[in-house]
């Protein structure tokens, strides 16, 4: 079955924006808010940077992404790369690691309103304008809202992982921080493996997508709402 040139290019070019945006500015925030609290490691690298460019892995925020459109997989996934961030140089290395941590995933929730308040303005422009800028939006919301929910699952190296390590007590956050270098090969064999096994069975063995797909719709929602969108 022939590719759909122009389906293609169209949806490439309602996702390159969100998705490229959500990734980057997700890690901006992370070296802001360390800059911020004592740790200018980042700075330094030239990381603190609303510019995309300081910020894009070419597999993780171009090609993979690209990739997951061009066979119509059922989600996005992608990343930036890592901004440097050293949790010895922060005011109060504990409490201050929670900020850090939390600030890519409130960075893609403000985003995602951002998005729902910007889609009052799409009904004044022309119709082929309005439908793609309507799209754009959309995905702008949905990216980063699963970026956000996804990214604050309890498992390092994700933000939620590095949060609960900075909110547990001394004696636990080691043990538990430990899991941090198995914790990439654990998110990929959770993305990976469970929909493989299920096709070869029959079954639907999507465990992220369970896992996500409650809160990820209960933040869209409520994001609406405050928006004024819907009725």
């Amino acid at each position: 079955m022939g590719i759909d040139l122009d389906d293609l290019l169209y949806r490439i070019s309602v996702w390159l924006l969100p998705v490229v945006t959500a990734i980057t500015l997700h890690e901006a925030a992370h070296g802001w808010v360390a800059w911020k609290l004592g740790d200018d490691t980042a700075r330094r690298a030239g990381r603190v940077t609303f510019n995309p460019l300081a910020h894009i892995d070419r597999f993780g925020t171009i090609l993979l992404p690209g990739l997951l459109l061009l066979v119509k997989a059922p989600f996005l996934f992608g990343y930036a790369k890592p901004v440097p961030v050293d949790f010895r140089r922060l005011r109060r290395p504990r409490r201050d690691m929670v900020w850090v941590a939390a600030a890519g995933p409130g960075v893609n929730l403000a985003m995602a309103f951002a998005a729902a308040l910007l889609m009052h303005l799409a009904p004044v422009l022309p119709d082929a304008a309005a439908l793609w800028v309507s799209h754009n939006l959309g995905n702008a919301l949905v990216i980063n809202v699963v970026l956000a929910v996804f990214n604050m699952l309890p498992l390092p190296p994700l933000d939620g992982g590095r949060v609960v390590t900075g909110l547990l007590p001394a004696g636990l956050a080691r043990p538990y921080s430990r899991i941090e270098r198995y914790g990439l090969p654990i998110v990929i064999a959770l993305i990976a493996l469970p929909p493989l096994i299920g096709a070869e069975i029959g079954r639907d063995l999507s465990v992220l997508r369970w896992i996500l797909l409650p809160p990820v719709e209960y933040a869209i929602d409520a994001i609406l709402a405050l928006a004024g969108q819907g009725g």
